[in-house]
């Protein structure tokens, strides 16, 4: 087994960070806190089933690997070593055959799952190969899988099953479960949430990979237990599917209908993505968290977040609260 890496000092210079969620959403705040502290835990979704994650999972019954590899690409050291072994990890195979779409770093992952018999310490062994600036870990110790329950135009209530089909979903989802509904969370998670000076939830897909940790009930007490202050960052357009036409404070609502005793002490939000800054203000003060409006995308017409913008606003939100890091605000 991997030994746990024991608690550190809370660092203001170098904030011990956790960072939850999953895909394209968690890779864009990694590829920012990697800029600003190498103390970085990033916890990862594992209901992934479409894709080659989906078949792997089917196929040999493991967790899916994607987006654990996605994390661990996006915290790869930035050297000619890390940038040709994260090209590696994230190359896919074009066949005609059954390797078709296959990525080499999902086969890499499962193959050391199945040598070492412990996902953390295969985790932990790739982390070392790319030489990456933090940890990645799954939220769950087993595969889970997403159901929501959709409002339909009439008014009918259907249950949609598997996290790519509530990706795909346009109608209002009115909540989610997990399945199983209550798994073993990863014992590493539990710890490095719990030892955080700040955790960072979003952008990503709201639904399918921001609220799933919330959900699994380890996770869960420890979000509500640790020290460390809460940033989300919101997302810089509607998706399409899951969250389609949901404004930044629809976000915010959703996450405090599954989670409403959660503590938000900052939120971080592009202007381009904001029609009515004071409303929004308005409503992170309600929850008792700031708002810190600044450019995070990059400016090219893409809704793509910009790691040295989003880094520098993280690094203003820690700075806002320098002297009292690691603390829980009164009232």
């Amino acid at each position: 087994m991997t030994e746990t890496s024991p608690v550190r000092p809370h660092d203001p210079v170098r904030p011990a960070v956790v960072a939850l969620g999953g895909g394209h959403g968690l890779s864009a705040s990694l590829s920012a806190l990697r800029l600003m502290t190498d103390r970085i835990t990033a916890i990862v979704t594992v209901a992934d089933d479409g894709g080659s994650s989906g078949r792997l999972r089917e196929e040999l019954d493991v967790l899916p690997p994607g987006d654990l590899r996605m994390a661990l690409s996006a915290l790869t050291d930035d050297s000619d070593w890390g940038r040709t072994w994260r090209d590696l990890l994230q190359h896919r195979f074009t066949s005609d055959g059954p390797l078709d779409r296959h990525s080499v770093g999902n086969l890499l992952i499962v193959a050391l799952w199945e040598i070492l018999g412990d996902a953390v310490e295969g985790l932990d062994l790739v982390g070392r190969l790319l030489g990456a600036r933090g940890r990645v870990l799954p939220m769950a110790s087993v595969p889970l899988r997403i159901e929501a329950d959709v409002r339909r135009p009439g008014g009918a209530i259907d249950v949609v099953v598997g996290q790519s089909e509530v990706a795909r979903t346009v109608d209002v989802i009115e909540q989610i479960r997990l399945d199983p509904p209550a798994p073993p969370a990863c014992p590493e998670a539990v710890e490095a949430v719990r030892a955080a000076d700040w955790v960072v939830l979003g952008p990503g897909s709201w639904y399918t990979s921001v609220l799933p940790h919330l959900l699994v009930p380890e996770l869960r007490r420890a979000l509500l237990e640790t020290t460390a202050r809460i940033v989300v960052i919101l997302n810089l357009t509607p998706e399409e599917g899951e969250t389609a036409g949901m404004r930044p404070g629809d976000h915010l609502d959703v996450l405090r209908a599954h989670a409403p005793e959660l503590p938000l002490h900052a939120v971080v939000a592009d202007p381009a993505s904001v029609d009515d800054v004071s409303s929004l203000a308005v409503r992170c003060g309600e929850l008792g968290a700031q708002l810190l409006v600044r450019q995070v995308s990059r400016g090219d017409q893409r809704a793509v977040h910009d790691p040295l913008r989003l880094a520098a606003a993280l690094r203003d939100v820690v700075e806002g609260y320098l002297g009292d890091v690691g603390t829980r605000a009164s009232g």
